[in-house]
């Protein structure tokens, strides 16, 4: 109690500091994995794709990220554990986003697409077991947390699998393409509008003090959607114009122009869906760090996240994308198997909406595996030759040491803090 009295200022600063550079890994790493299909199926540019994902993922982590932060604040370790000794759970916490943002920084810097989510909750478990023991860690939330790590990469290849090969049927595998993807292209649109716009209304928007019910939430986002999928209509009737007989090499060519579109609606709504989910990783151990230090050492079960804390990690993601992002962007747009435009909006809608529902349900999953399984669907559909098995290897090879690693860390620097604090 002593220490959190007369150092706690100093402690929220350096949590802060240690935030903000997670938040940077998480923007490096994570969302350049998001950015990654419309930048490899060509659809945005690297420098486009950075200024959509700065507007969207601040605007997710800002308005949508409340949510999942309890869980990885309260729900991995017992946190009454440490009533007694409150200033070990800081410096745990603290550790934690040390151990876990270095990692991040490492692997970025390699070009590897690792988890974010699979960084931290390793960082939270190491330092739990050493600081109080094995009995700190409610192994069944964990349990449900990694069971989500092998379903969500499932739901989102099922869901890539079914909206590509919809697009195969409705558009692509007909005699007027062109004439099918202006019919289409604007329902593919509505839905994309109406999984982002649930989230904001449902969500985010208790954030700035507007609470609707689901049947209010469900009518104004059916509403933004369907405005979404006229100017859909209008737009694209105008800019093709031609008779579907625009083929090249690849196949068709207007069509996947249509598509570019409809990639740039899916990216922005990938890029709110990420920061919704993972803004938490970063701001989850730093709102604990915030609320013990400010209640002296009383560990509340319900925090009010303080204002400054979700920006904060907003600007640290916008950041390290800005700064870092392009290597791994390269390893998921080109890597695992060939993206065009219509591929690629067939993963990021699956990747979108799974990370909305877990999102919404409180499931901090990963948004590195939900895409690399929407890819992964959208190269089945195609065929198993479709796909790089040996870059699919090495992501999964980095997944599984990314726990340990991030553990590892998080007890080193944790007999750091209490050397240099205690």
């Amino acid at each position: 109690m002593e220490i959190l009295a007369n150092y706690g200022t100093i402690l929220i600063l350096v949590a802060a500091i240690f935030g903000f550079m997670m938040a940077i890994g998480i923007g490096a790493n994570d969302v350049a994995n998001a950015m990654g299909t419309s930048v490899g199926s060509k659809a945005l540019t690297v420098k486009q794709a950075i200024i959509i994902a700065m507007i969207f993922e601040f605007a997710g982590a800002y308005l949508a990220g409340g949510e999942v932060t309890d869980t990885i604040r309260k729900g991995v370790i017992e946190t009454s554990l440490y009533a007694q000794q409150p200033e070990v759970l800081v410096y745990g916490m603290m550790s934690a986003l040390l151990a876990a943002g270095t990692w991040l920084l490492l692997a970025s810097y390699m070009g590897w697409p690792v988890s974010t989510t699979h960084s931290i909750i390793g960082a939270i478990i190491g330092f739990a077991c050493v600081s109080v023991g094995t009995e700190a860690v409610d192994w069944s939330s964990v349990q449900g947390i990694v069971g989500s790590w092998l379903i969500t990469p499932l739901i989102s290849g099922l869901f890539a699998y079914m909206i590509f090969i919809s697009a195969q049927r409705l558009i692509f595998d007909t005699d007027n393409p062109l004439v099918n993807a202006k019919r289409f292209v604007p329902v593919y649109m509505f839905i994309t509008a109406l999984v982002i716009a649930l989230v904001t209304i449902k969500k985010g928007l208790k954030h700035v003090g507007l609470h609707l019910s689901s049947g209010e939430a469900w009518m104004a986002s059916i509403a933004v959607s369907a405005v979404v999928m006229f100017f859909g209509y209008v737009y694209i009737g105008r800019k093709y114009t031609d008779d579907g007989s625009s083929v090249d090499s690849n196949g068709y060519a207007g069509v996947e122009r249509v598509f570019s579109l409809l990639m740039v609606v899916t990216a922005c709504a990938m890029a709110f869906a990420h920061g919704s989910n993972d803004v938490a990783n970063a701001i989850g151990p730093l709102s604990a760090v915030v609320s013990t230090v400010e209640h002296m050492g009383e560990i509340t079960a319900k925090s009010q996240i303080a204002w400054w804390i979700l920006p904060l990690g907003g600007i640290g993601i916008v950041v390290g994308l800005a700064t870092m992002g392009h290597k791994v962007m390269a390893t998921v747009g080109t890597g695992i198997t060939e993206l065009t435009p219509s591929r690629g909006f067939a993963a990021q809608l699956a990747t979108a909406s799974t990370v909305v529902l877990a999102s919404g349900t409180g499931l901090p999953i990963s948004t590195t595996q939900t895409l690399v399984g929407a890819v992964l669907g959208v190269g089945f559909a195609r065929g198993i030759a479709a796909l790089n098995l040996g870059v699919v290897r090495n992501i999964v090879a980095s997944w599984v040491i990314t726990l340990p690693a991030g553990a590892l860390l998080a007890v080193i620097f944790f007999y750091g803090m209490q050397a240099i604090f205690g």
